[in-house]
């Protein structure tokens, strides 16, 4: 049942669901999608510039990031990228493996291939792409799937090209890596029709649960990102980008409301105010001389470095910047997040916040009295060379703007706690172009029909063939189904004799549980996972030492099992030295075997197992406590 305020408040969801497909080759040329842990044999430094649009118009978002004047620095391998992600060769054709897991996805959800595929640009000058563009195509239109009895209607099937990943940021310049440039990702969009925070979720669960069914899908974290745009009857269309992880989508919703209410409250109590938007006025003032003596460190540095402390008047703006959007966000702070992407500033003051920051009383009404601020007047100032900080309060003024309208309409990233933050104007129509080093792609029918064919089982047919193959419970299966681990489940299986139940709850519930208590599972490769299994399964290790060993490697991840065997000391022991254990232990507690008989079994197999555990097997050693127990109760 969806709650008062969520149908109150018109709230309207569209997910778009990005996962890495785990293809041989990248989209456009044969380099392996794998990332490197080697050092890079080559950079190359750039600088992107926006382009215009076929009716001469450039994309706000573009020109926004042209704006920061930064120099992207490229690192690179032989191994893992080629000219093709450097920008010095054009694509190579389209890979039919991506294609044909695109088209399976696709019939998946229902959604009706396209006859011929047109590749297209999107431009990003982020630096996270060499060209200054991201390639993408529509292989799918339509489609639905069910989620607790609805049907949430699906828009587009997409491929298109992952972005290098960040590697490190100093001053002006930002260094990718371009190793996962190209690495082919399945997009999928849901029309704006999910209603709630839990049911944005749950959606992203259930896409997240046909694209694993697959298993052509690449898992762990970074390999799917989930974008939403959320909208409601009175605030503005938002754009979220990159929430990795399905767990926090539900709060990402509920802040995002809380921070569009919040705006709206504030833009009926500046009207209230009697504020006109020709009061709004980018005439800033300099206040250097009022900080003369200042103990705010921040301020006497800019002013030692040759910089000026400039202001400009909020009208009837007071105690307004201070209020709350969503946890740990004011709306202060989002005039400081434009500040310093648009001034290149590191923040801004404002007398909402003040005294405070070493910032003195007679300081601020010194300022205020310099600007011409009234009783309901706030004003906000920024220190730093001149240029940057006209830039910055220029910034500041225009979400004052905003904030008289409302919502702006914006682009905004994720925090791991679910809230947000400003990342830059949301893009427009201008940003799309066609590709013109790559032909049309037709999609034959013989090819249709034989995907079809092959389709593998849906999530819901997968969990009971889980069940009946391996003899998991529904509970195991399912979390089995919606862990990173299934297809590594099924590795460790056919190399092993281990029981598969034992092997499911360890990659399962024994994983997450190590999660939960701040071990970096991340860190953990399957390779490592499985070469533990196999240690297990070699008798090398017993079953009980795996979380132990699991740790350890994941704070050394260079280290081998050997090493962690023996620095935390859980060789096996022989069953010659198991055998003069269990006999020892049966003579000390002798008197209780007396008194209890088999009943002492119990007692005696926990004294033994704490002092042995994680370097016995407790079947081997309950065999041998049974046998030796029994020889001592005949001897009485």
């Amino acid at each position: 049942m969806l709650s008062k305020v969520n149908e109150e408040v018109g709230l309207k969801v569209g997910l778009e669901i990005h996962c890495q497909l785990d293809t041989a080759n990248k989209l456009f040329c044969k380099c392996p999608t794998r990332l490197s842990d080697k050092p890079p044999t080559l950079t190359f430094i750039r600088r992107l510039r926006p382009t215009q649009s076929e009716l001469g118009q450039v994309d706000p978002a573009a020109m926004f990031e042209f704006q920061k004047g930064r120099a992207i620095l490229y690192e690179t391998d032989a191994e893992t990228s080629c000219l093709v992600e450097m920008d010095e060769e054009p694509p190579h054709d389209l890979n039919w493996e991506a294609v044909d897991v695109g088209l399976a996805i696709s019939m998946m959800l229902n959604s009706k291939p396209v006859d011929e595929i047109h590749l297209m640009r999107k431009i990003v000058i982020d630096g996270s792409n060499t060209t200054g563009f991201q390639r993408t195509c529509v292989v799918a239109l339509g489609g639905s799937l069910k989620v607790e009895g609805r049907e949430i209607p699906i828009q587009h099937v997409s491929l298109e090209e992952d972005a290098a990943r960040k590697t490190a940021e100093s001053g002006m310049t930002v260094n990718y890596r371009i190793d996962r440039l190209g690495i082919p990702l399945v997009e999928i969009a849901t029309a704006p029709v999910i209603r709630s925070p839990s049911e944005t979720e749950k959606v992203a669960y259930a896409i997240g649960r046909i694209l694993k069914a697959t298993k052509k899908v690449k898992r762990g974290l970074g390999t799917i990102r989930q974008d939403l745009n959320i909208s409601m009857e009175r605030g503005a269309l938002i754009e979220i980008k990159g929430v990795q992880k399905l767990d926090i989508l539900a709060r990402v919703v509920e802040h995002e409301m809380s921070r569009q209410l919040t705006l709206l409250k504030i833009r009926d109590e500046l009207r209230s105010r009697g504020l006109r938007e020709d009061e709004l006025k980018d005439e800033f003032v300099d206040v250097s001389n009022v900080f003369q003596e200042t103990s705010c460190g921040v301020i006497k540095s800019s002013l030692l470095k040759g910089g000026r402390v400039l202001a400009a008047v909020l009208p009837r703006f007071r105690g307004l910047l201070g209020t709350e959007l969503e946890p740990n966000l004011r709306l202060g702070t989002e005039m400081a997040h434009r500040a310093m992407f648009w001034g290149r500033v590191g923040g801004i003051f404002h007398t909402d916040e003040l005294p405070g920051y070493g910032i003195a009383l007679q300081e601020v009404e010194a300022l205020l009295h310099k600007v011409g601020a009234k009783d309901k007047d706030a004003a906000v100032f920024v220190a730093d060379y001149p240029a940057n900080a006209e830039d910055a309060l220029k910034a500041v003024v225009e979400r004052a703007r905003e904030a008289l309208k409302g919502v702006p309409e914006e682009t905004r990233g994720p925090n791991p706690d679910g809230t947000t933050r400003y990342m830059r104007p949301r893009p427009g129509a201008a940003r799309m172009y066609p590709e013109t080093d790559v032909p049309p792609v037709p999609i034959s029918q013989e090819r249709i029909t034989r995907i079809k064919a092959q389709l593998p089982p849906m999530p819901d047919v997968l969990v009971k063939e889980l069940m009946d193959s391996y003899n998991l419970n529904r509970k195991l299966a399912e979390q089995l189904m919606d862990s990173d681990y299934l297809p590594l489940f099924e590795a460790i299986l056919s190399k092993t004799k281990i029981p598969a139940s034992f092997v499911a709850t360890t990659l399962t519930e024994v994983i997450k549980s190590l999660g939960r208590q701040g071990i970096n599972v991340e860190a953990l490769s399957e390779s490592q996972i499985e070469e533990v299994f196999l240690a297990v399964d070699s008798g090398l290790i017993a079953k009980e030492a795996m979380a132990d060993i699991l740790t350890w490697i994941s704070e050394n991840r260079q280290a081998s099992i050997s090493q962690a065997i023996e620095k935390l000391g859980l060789k096996m022991l022989s069953e010659e030295e198991l055998t003069s254990l269990v006999e020892r232990y049966i003579r000390e507690q002798m008197s209780m075997v007396k008194q209890q008989h088999q009943m002492a079994f119990g007692k005696l197999m926990n004294m033994i197992m704490g002092e042995v555990r994680g370097r016995a097997d407790a079947k081997l050693v309950g065999e041998l406590l049974k046998s030796k127990l029994e020889e001592a109760i005949a001897k009485e």
